[in-house]
């Protein structure tokens, strides 16, 4: 079973909004849901429903990769000043690169569960639900 931690991860990651303690997240009261074949269900069940072997995908394979290259991001402003260093050079694009990797690990993310990515993801615009 995924931790909450975990949970609160791959919805961050599928460019989903925090819920916070605003409303009780459960399999019918989500914010986020998605259609399978003539299904309709929620992103929460989803994620609570997964076999012993798609939870270790889920967490190998893409939360620990996610991690990984989220943590990476922030460490580019280590280089920001510096455009030249003896023969080593400084990708410049070096933020934007890993910023478009870390995205399409995202949009990978949410094709193995199912469920589209958040529209901000894409670059689109944020709904919100009143």
């Amino acid at each position: 079973m995924l931790t909450d931690a975990q949970l609160t991860d791959i919805r961050r990651y599928m460019g989903y909004q925090l819920i916070g303690t605003t409303m009780t997240i459960t399999d019918d009261n989500d914010i986020v849901y998605g259609q399978f074949g003539m299904s309709v269900i929620s992103l929460h069940r989803r994620l609570t429903t997964l076999s012993a072997s798609e939870e270790t995908v889920l967490i190998n394979t893409y939360l620990t990769t996610l991690n990984m290259l989220e943590t990476a991001i922030p460490m580019t402003s280590d280089n920001l000043d510096t455009d030249q260093a003896a023969v080593w050079t400084h990708n410049k694009n070096e933020q934007r690169d890993r910023d478009r990797l870390f995205d399409s690990w995202r949009v990978r993310l949410c094709e193995f569960i199912g469920f589209p990515p958040s529209p901000t993801l894409n670059g689109g615009t944020r709904l919100v639900r009143c």
